[in-house]
């Protein structure tokens, strides 16, 4: 997955938070105010990719460390190797996360391939098998977090997650959930390699298929989740939103390929953007297959560049450019609640910790933007750095009274 204000709707937050303050005022306030998720608890922290923010993604260490930061679930993107393995990796492609560019004996693997339409030159995982895959080094991404672990860990293989997460809740006494994304699953079809099969046979074999089970499964391909559903996968399945970016100016997100709407759909020739999946009816329609929806953050609060008088975006913190630490945050859309109205929960995505994917008016706290999201009632988050978003959940559960 990519790279506010209140709502759900926000009279009624404001109103309960009203409510909140005239108990305490009365000496009234001890019962806790409720949650605002789908089902009353309170809301999922995902350790995305692991901790990414700390070590390298997609790494038995992060997803360990994320563990023994409290996360309660955490999230492996499924690729598959050339003999058929499932392993983590953010995308088909490995120069991004390993040391694959500095290993001459696989300089030839190196090549470019149609990936959801888009030509892409890279060392992909369709190319190695398991036993060569094991002897890169991962390493952290972006390049500009702390560089120390590269090359130190291992590309590990879905399985090898699972036991981790089965260990780790008996060592731990609490549930610790597994959240695969089958990636780019009409690429990997197209490859000769389709995921979904061995993601089924891997949750079968471990005694997680059903409601209950630690397990959420996601996509943005539709198709891969109705697949999945009817080979008889009874878990909880997750519809991924995406879009290409926001138009700072207006605030509303932007669709241009390969991020305008899913690969599945572009093959069948389906015109819809992804901002159909959050009408009602494209609520509605995903309700007949998944559980949940996985929005990009600004679907729930967007920001917005400060204009000036010619219409261009102000420099507010005057560094000399014009991004997104320069834009403030919107009112909230009305999505959380429609996603509840419809059935379905609401897992948002991605948090991190740096200022420069902050919005302007939270000061560079991370702190300020959970707290934001959480009050819109969103079921769940995906975070770099789970330790910072199960802090902020304590200092929003504490509000409420828990």
């Amino acid at each position: 997955m990519k790279h506010a204000a209140f709502n759900v709707p926000s009279r009624l937050l404001l109103s309960t938070l009203a409510a909140a303050a005239l108990l305490a005022a009365c000496g009234g306030g001890d019962d806790p105010q409720p949650y605002l998720t789908l089902d009353g608890a309170k809301p999922l922290v995902v350790g995305h990719r692991g901790a990414s923010g700390y070590l390298p993604e997609h790494t038995i260490e992060a997803y360990t460390l994320a563990i023994e930061q409290g996360a309660d679930a955490i999230e492996p993107d499924l690729v598959m190797t050339k003999d058929g393995v499932l392993v983590a990796r953010h995308e088909p492609m490995l120069s991004g996360t390993t040391n694959v560019a500095d290993r001459p004996e696989f300089a030839s693997r190196k090549s470019t391939k149609m990936m959801d339409g888009i030509a892409t030159t890279d060392w992909f995982v369709g190319d190695f098998t398991l036993a060569e895959l094991k002897t890169l080094g991962a390493k952290i991404a972006p390049a500009s977090r702390p560089q120390a672990n590269d090359g130190k860990f291992k590309v590990p293989t879905f399985d090898e997650i699972v036991a981790l997460a089965k260990a780790k809740s008996a060592e731990k006494g609490r549930s610790i959930a597994v959240y695969p994304e089958t990636k780019h699953p009409t690429f990997h079809i197209e490859q000769g390699l389709r995921l979904e099969d061995k993601l089924i046979a891997t949750l079968v074999a471990a005694g997680w298929n059903s409601k209950t089970a630690p397990v959420f499964v996601q996509s943005f391909e539709p198709g891969s989740l109705k697949y999945m559903r009817g080979k008889g996968l009874n878990v909880r399945m997750v519809q991924l939103i995406d879009a290409d970016w926001v138009d700072f100016k207006t605030g509303n997100l932007t669709f241009a390929a390969p991020w305008d709407r899913p690969y599945d759909w572009t093959k069948a020739g389906d015109k819809r953007l992804y901002s159909a999946m959050v009408t009602p009816a494209g609520l509605a329609e995903i309700k007949t297959y998944a559980d949940g929806i996985g929005p990009w953050k600004p679907y729930i609060a967007s920001l917005k560049w400060t204009l000036n008088a010619d219409g261009s975006g102000r420099d507010v913190n005057g560094d000399g450019k014009l991004d997104w630490a320069d834009a403030s945050s919107t009112p909230a859309t009305s999505l959380v609640a429609d996603a509840h109205k419809a059935g379905l929960f609401v897992h948002a995505y991605t948090f991190r910790n740096e200022k420069g994917g902050l919005a302007f008016d939270f000061g560079g706290d991370p702190a300020k933007e959970y707290q934001l999201f959480y009050s819109t009632g969103i079921d769940g988050l995906f975070s770099d750095f789970p330790d910072t978003a199960l802090a902020a959940r304590a200092a929003y559960s504490k509000q409420l009274g828990y």
